[in-house]
């Protein structure tokens, strides 16, 4: 678990301020008829407007190459899809918009889920759900606590839904690297895990599918997408563990930070 010094704290500071830029701009654009392929574009035309780089465009894990500027996920996708000029957005639809990026060497990541139109009811739930359990968790992010204190309660608010948390894909640090330790699992319990440092810096990402929890791997190698073929919805925020609790680091320019009540 990485402790950040204060300048390298501004730096990220500055880097998830870009990303929630973009990611608010963003989110601004979608509507019924747009493609995600254009989307993804108008992410990286407001990127290197901001002076900085895609930190997913070109990331590599074996021999796969991430080909997108942004993460476009739509209805059953969970997380990593690929913007596509064939994939149209249509009234009813979500689509969940995850945006990382690198500036001054340090990373920026964070994601939020956004209807398309209007959505029905029980959609909109998944939304609001989804998005709870992110500041329960963040809330449990406090300089002592264990990681697992940030995983249940998560889970808690998920489950006491009737919504699937998922657990092949987990929040974690961020630096100067876009993954690093510790992983911040989705569910656990309380006492477990690495305790939180002052001075760390983590990627609470809730990723939760209205079905049960299991995934599966479209044949892109990226798109994971929920099995039973139910909507999903992913939240995620970049945050600080100070003496004073947790502080979110992903606020668009002109914005103010999210109150933890």
């Amino acid at each position: 678990m990485i402790v950040r010094n204060e300048q390298q704290m501004k730096s990220i500071r500055d880097a998830a301020q870009v990303a929630a830029t973009v990611l608010d701009r963003m989110c601004k654009l979608v509507t019924p008829g747009m493609n995600t392929y254009d989307l993804d574009q108008h992410g990286r035309r407001f990127i290197e407007e901001l002076g900085a780089e895609s930190a997913c465009y070109k990331y590599q894990v074996g021999s796969r190459i991430y080909p997108a500027f942004t993460c476009l996920s739509v209805n059953e996708e969970v997380v990593h899809g690929i913007g596509s000029l064939d994939r149209l957005l249509k009234e009813g639809d979500i689509i969940s918009v995850d945006v990382c990026t690198r500036y001054n060497g340090f990373i920026g990541d964070n994601c939020r889920t956004v209807p398309v139109g209007s959505v029905e009811p029980d959609i909109q739930e998944l939304l609001d759900v989804t998005e709870a359990s992110l500041y329960e968790g963040i809330k449990a992010a406090c300089k002592g606590n264990r990681v697992g204190k940030i995983s249940s309660a998560v889970q808690r608010v998920v489950e006491k839904a009737g919504f699937g948390v998922i657990r092949d894909f987990v929040g974690h640090g961020v630096g100067r690297s876009l993954h690093e330790e510790p992983q911040i699992p989705n569910f656990g319990k309380p006492g477990n895990g690495p305790k939180l440092r002052e001075g760390t810096v983590v990627c609470i990402e809730p990723m939760v599918n209205m079905g049960n929890y299991r995934v599966t791997m479209s044949d892109d190698g990226w798109t994971a997408m929920s099995a039973d073929g139910s909507p999903s919805a992913h939240f995620e925020h970049t945050v600080i563990i100070t003496k004073d609790g947790p502080e979110i680091l992903s606020v668009p320019l002109g914005k103010e930070a999210p109150v933890l009540a």
